[in-house]
Formats: structure tokens, sequence, C-alpha cells
């Protein structure tokens, strides 16, 4: 199996659709808040012309091609850190991904629910990497609770681990992610052991209307790119819907829409 990437997002921000882009799945997409309670699962290959040309010296009896696994999580909402709209389960479910891909929805229709009553995008990344923080905190603060004793005791390992919880409790004090600490060497174990949600990478992708989807400069747009920038995360902008229509196509037709 190779990555494992979770999409999050507030609810009906267009992670379903970019789910089914991105894996043809079929999940329900429905213009309504909670769409998904129970995470879609899909499974790509991963094209490499590389192994091809292997396939071909070698003749195997199997190819085998890398995959990444997508997981539609459903939609965030404040207080998921403390359980409100069955936040423990979806933080939970990211828990368990290796990446997450942040869906944020950058384009305005009176027709598509916002559950915040209006679009910007950047307080809505806001809403979810506070959540994420907050149930870091928790993580960080029990382990704290469970080390120091050990600490004070002269135990030179509980030392060095209570060095680095009180750092990261300190980062996520101040809404800074987990990923923006410098880990020395010797507990990169320990640090992986907590998995933190913000400790994973982060691609956040703007979900653009039509007319965006080559203007870099549209306002929405520029708001998400601008925060990405800042936070040292990846940036991409797609149009859901439109990628949806394609993923439905069979795959000739696909290959010549997206070729032309």
């Amino acid at each position: 199996m190779g990555l494992n990437i979770g999409i999050v997002g507030l609810p009906n921000v267009g992670k379903s659709t970019t789910f089914n882009a991105l894996t043809s799945a079929g999940a329900v997409a429905a213009n309504y808040p909670f769409a998904t309670v129970e995470p879609n699962v899909g499974i790509v290959n991963v094209p490499d012309p590389r192994l091809e040309q292997l396939a071909a010296i070698v003749k195997p009896q199997r190819i085998l091609p890398a995959t990444m696994e997508f997981v539609d999580i459903a939609g965030l909402v404040k207080g998921a850190s403390k359980g409100e709209g069955l936040g423990n389960q979806f933080l939970g479910n990211i828990r368990s991904v290796d990446a997450i891909l942040h869906v944020v929805r950058a384009f305005e229709d009176p027709n598509v629910v916002h559950v915040e009553g209006g679009v910007d995008p950047v307080r809505d990344i806001e809403i979810i990497n506070l959540e994420l923080i907050l149930a870091d905190l928790d993580t960080v603060e029990k382990r704290i609770t469970r080390t120091e004793k050990l600490a004070r005791s002269g135990n030179k390992e509980a030392k060095l681990e209570m060095e680095l919880y009180e750092r990261l409790r300190d980062a996520l004090s101040r809404e800074v992610p987990a990923r923006a600490v410098e880990v020395p060497d010797e507990l990169e174990n320990v640090y992986r052991q907590l998995s933190l949600l913000t400790a994973k990478p982060v691609l956040y992708v703007a979900n653009v209307s039509e007319g965006d989807l080559a203007n870099d400069e549209a306002p929405l747009v520029k708001k998400v790119a601008e925060f990405a920038a800042r936070d040292k995360a990846e940036f991409v902008s797609i149009c859901g819907q439109i990628e949806a229509e394609i993923s439905e196509l069979p795959p000739d037709e696909r290959r010549e829409y997206l070729e032309s």
C-alpha cells in the first residue's frame, strides 16, 4: 500500500466531489452539510511509465503499480476537538492517515450552502487548523502528565522527552502546527509515536469556479495561495465539479478531453 491521504475541510466545501474526481468512486456529493458521515475510501494506481519499461525487460508475472489511498473524511466543525459534530470520530480518521488534503471553498454561489453563512477561505482554513491544534494540544498535555513525574526523578530519557513535549505545547498554544517545531534526531521516534494531526504534511486545495480555474489572481484563490505560502505548505486549485464530470467519462474520452 502506498500513501494514505485524508481529505478534510468544513462540511459542504467539495470534499466528496474532489474525492470522486480523484478516485471515480461515486461517493455521495450533496448540497447540504454532513452528506458524508462514514469515511469513503478509494485506491488509485499511480501512473509511472518507467514501470512498463522495466516490465518489458524483466517480464514479471504481475505488474503492481504504486498506489495512493484517499479517505474522504466527514466535515469538521467548530468544537470538533471537544466532540462537536462527531468530532472525536472524525479526528480519529485524520489521525490514521499519512498526509492531509485540505479542501477549501473558493467560489461564490448562493445556491450552494455554506455552513458558516458566507465564503471566506482563510477563516475556513483557520477553523479546521485550530481544531487540529486543540486536539494535538490535548494529546501533548496528556503525555506531559504521564512523563513529568519520571522526569523529576532524574530519568534522562524522560527529561529529554519533557523538553520536546514542552516545546510542542508552547508552539501549539501559539497556534503554530507541530510540523513547524524542530525535533532532535534522537527524539524522532518519540515524536512520531504522538501521531499529532498538525505534524502531517498538508496540501491546500482551493475548490474554485470554472471561471477562476486558470486565474491565480482571483481574490479567493489568491487568499488560499498566500495562506499556504505562510504555512510553508503546497497549494493547488481545482474546479471540483468539472473534475468530477471528467472522471465519469469513459477512459478514451477522458484522455481525449485532457489532451485537448
